[in-house]
């Protein structure tokens, strides 16, 4: 009878298990950066100082390539906002990672900057690509911290 309990114990914990996993997905959403960047949010924590360049977007010459393949890496609770709620707010985590690296490395620009989820580059002038799954959302950007000419 005992082998019988330990036996529906562990099946019933596998099962369980494969469940989670199952839940476990990351869907990808397509979103554009201006939403992202217009939120009051992000005008309070981007200065200005930094600027941001998506694609292939244009900017001004290149004083000093600074770093090149800055990676931020960032994710957020998703339960309980829509897609685009969390997506807005965890880019802005990943623009607010780049900024400091910039500020550090002694730049003033991010230039070239992809979406670039689990190696996987997505690159736009005008969008990102944000990863959400049943609690969690993620994004991934890389870019070239430089010195732009004013």
């Amino acid at each position: 009878m005992k082998m019988s309990l330990k036996t529906a114990a562990l099946a019933a914990l596998f099962a369980s298990l494969c469940a989670i996993t199952a839940q476990a997905r990351d869907t990808a959403h397509v979103l554009p950066v201006k939403s992202a960047l217009e939120t009051s949010e992000a005008k309070a924590k981007l200065d200005g100082d930094i600027r941001f360049y998506f694609g292939n977007q244009p900017h001004s010459a290149v004083e000093a390539r600074l770093t090149k393949g800055v990676v931020s890496n960032k994710r957020t609770n998703a339960a309980n906002k829509s897609a685009a709620e969390a997506c807005n707010h965890v880019i802005l985590s990943a623009l607010i990672s780049l900024q400091e690296r910039a500020r550090k490395e002694g730049g003033n620009a991010v230039i070239n900057i992809e979406s670039y989820f689990k190696k996987k580059t997505f690159r736009s002038n005008d969008q990102f690509e944000c990863y959400v799954g049943s609690i969690m959302a993620a994004v991934t950007l890389k870019g070239d911290v430089v010195k732009l000419k004013r």
